[in-house]
């Protein structure tokens, strides 16, 4: 005589076990997950990202586990934080296991916070406003000014909304090169079938910093602009030498209808030969009978020069 045991690997059975289910947030939802096979099943739950599992007990007693063990899953006073994916996992040694993925949505109004009520910025820079919103189902969210004017993303504004998880959104928007015409109120708004929630932020103008000026120095140097003209400076010892030279020939030729006026820098005294009006008005008188004594004097006085 033998004995025959024959082995069936577990099974799920979908007409008795649960699908996605939606709860109000504050609700009660009982997840139910039949499997077959023999020997019988075995069935845990667990949740797909690893979070723990609240169960709360009608004494009001709270547990967290990491799984729980038993056909039927009750999770009441849902919050959103318990919103996810829940693995129903059947097994019973004769592999291979199985396992069914049932989706608790948990619905609830949006909510909005905000990190910063007023910002400031200097006129001319970026500026960044940010919103966090929690909705479920997922809520259409957008900017508008106080004026009422909605706000789009263009060359001026830049709209983004980024996804932080099932319910949480970021909404971000970035002013750039901010004007005194973009200060005023900001609203961010949430909406979805459950309901419409705002806030606002306030953007104003701050004093931008300013640099004192320095005195110039050796390493500030004045700044003069294209237009302007420079000041006078020293030249070289070649450049003072012909000035001189320059000075003493038009002394020495004055232009018609009068004496002109003396080109040297006042105060050299010393240094320089100064042709009063009288002397010119000698020489000219002179030049004729001396016509070649004149160039050969202006020479030597201007070799003279030279070598003092």
């Amino acid at each position: 005589m033998g004995h025959l045991d024959v082995v069936v690997p577990p099974d799920i059975v979908n007409e008795d076990t649960s699908g996605d289910v939606m709860v109000p947030e504050g609700g009660t939802v009982k997840l139910t997950c039949r499997a077959r096979g023999y020997p019988t099943p075995h069935v845990q739950w667990r949740r797909e990202d690893n979070a723990e599992i609240v169960i709360r007990e009608a004494s009001g007693v709270k547990t967290k586990v990491s799984n729980f063990q038993g056909e039927f899953l009750k999770l009441t006073k849902v919050t959103r934080s318990e919103m996810g994916a829940y693995l129903c996992i059947a097994s019973n040694g004769i592999p291979p296991s199985v396992s069914k993925r049932i989706m608790v949505s948990v619905h609830f109004h949006p909510v909005i916070q905000v990190p910063n009520q007023l910002v400031g910025a200097p006129l001319g820079t970026d500026v960044t406003l940010e919103c966090h919103v929690e909705a479920s189902p997922r809520s259409i969210n957008y900017w508008v000014r106080d004026t009422g004017e909605m706000v789009i993303s263009s060359e001026k504004y830049d709209v983004q909304t980024i996804s932080k998880s099932m319910f949480e959104v970021k909404m971000i928007l970035n002013i750039r090169s901010l004007a005194k015409t973009d200060a005023g109120s900001y609203r961010c708004v949430a909406k979805n079938s459950l309901g419409e929630v705002d806030s606002s932020i306030r953007l104003y103008e701050i004093p931008g910093p300013t640099r004192k000026p320095q005195p110039p120095g050796r390493f500030n140097p004045p700044h003069y602009d294209e237009e302007d003209d420079y000041p006078d400076q020293l030249g070289s010892a070649e450049q003072e030498a012909e000035e001189e030279m320059t000075n003493i020939v038009a002394d020495r030729n004055p232009t018609r209808g009068g004496p002109h006026p003396t080109l040297l820098p006042p105060g050299k005294k010393n240094n320089h030969v100064v042709f009063s009006e009288r002397e010119a008005e000698s020489d000219d008188s002179s030049s004729a009978a001396t016509s070649g004594v004149a160039p050969v004097a202006t020479l030597l006085v201007a070799l003279l020069l030279l070598a003092i």
